[in-house]
């Protein structure tokens, strides 16, 4: 088991030697770091998607737990099914920051406990959670990935306009 701290200080795309990790784990690290830097910047149309990409597979799927304001239908292939999702997740989030990380496994498989706290973009609102992730790498990319949230409601709840629960009220 290992375990890092915040991810902060993503300087530019990965080097030739980062771009076939070893091992489930050190891809994943880069990873979150080139995904946390892409919400930051903006996203899509205002950030480079190279540095995320550098990190996928051409395969890639993602399966998110439909009912999120940023999931859609669930589920997300390819490289530009990846674009478009972290396109919608900069939409709805102004940042992220991973504050604690366990994993487990080895080789091309790997369980990731994140401690994450994202604000908002719409209201500011943070929400500190937990996100557990199954992920498959192959030849040093990710090839799938599966989160599960803790608290959803949480999430859905700081994404949700202040007047809009007045109203519905």
């Amino acid at each position: 088991m290992g375990t890092t701290n915040s991810a902060k200080d993503q300087a530019g795309g990965p080097s030739a030697d980062e771009q076939a990790p070893a091992d489930a784990w050190t891809v994943m690290r880069k990873f979150y770091e080139a995904e946390a830097a892409y919400v930051a910047a903006g996203g899509f149309g205002k950030a480079s998607y190279a540095h995320v990409a550098a990190y996928l597979d051409p395969e890639v799927v993602l399966h998110q737990a439909p009912g999120l304001p940023f999931t859609g239908s669930g589920t997300w292939r390819g490289h530009d099914g990846m674009e478009r999702f972290l396109a919608r997740f900069s939409e709805v989030w102004e940042s992220m920051e991973f504050l604690e990380q366990e994993h487990w496994g080895d080789g091309n498989t790997v369980v990731v406990r994140n401690r994450v706290r994202f604000r908002a973009r719409v209201t500011g609102q943070e929400v500190d959670t937990l996100i557990v992730q199954l992920i498959t790498v192959k030849n040093g990319r990710m090839l799938e990935c599966r989160p599960f949230y803790w608290d959803p409601a949480a999430i859905a709840d700081a994404c949700r306009p202040r007047d809009a629960e007045a109203t519905a009220s």
